[in-house]
């Protein structure tokens, strides 16, 4: 049987490592969680509002890769949202974008493989 604690800290500077431990349902509102690290972790449904994410690394999302134990070959990952995001200057390498829908985004500058996108769409390319 699961013992589950319930710990609040409220103003207390504090440095957590957590392992195999669960986390759901959990909040946290203005805190500085920068040069954090998040590994092998299940963050479905996690929302991330008004924070500052320069420098962030996202590496290697998505469902399990074949030589995991957890793998399904026949899973599909959910849709994440990007919204009201400033994401200028940032970079995609190696990411699967299949489906990805961009509306009422400034495009300015956005290039893909090399080639600006507002070229290809005003037929000058």
């Amino acid at each position: 049987m699961e013992i589950i604690k319930q710990i609040t800290l409220d103003s207390e500077c504090a440095v957590i490592t957590a392992n195999r431990v669960m986390l759901s349902d959990s909040t946290f509102n203005d805190v500085n969680m920068s040069n954090i690290s998040i590994t092998d972790a299940n963050l479905s449904d996690l929302k991330i509002e008004g924070a500052q994410l320069g420098g962030a690394v996202f590496e290697n999302i998505g469902m399990c890769p074949p030589d995991h134990p957890m793998y399904d070959p026949d899973a599909e990952q959910r849709p994440l949202l990007f919204e009201h995001c400033d994401l200028h200057k940032s970079k995609f390498v190696n990411c699967d974008l299949r489906g990805v829908e961009l509306s009422g985004c400034n495009i300015e500058g956005l290039r893909i493989n090399g080639i600006l996108i507002s070229e290809l769409l005003t037929g000058r390319s």
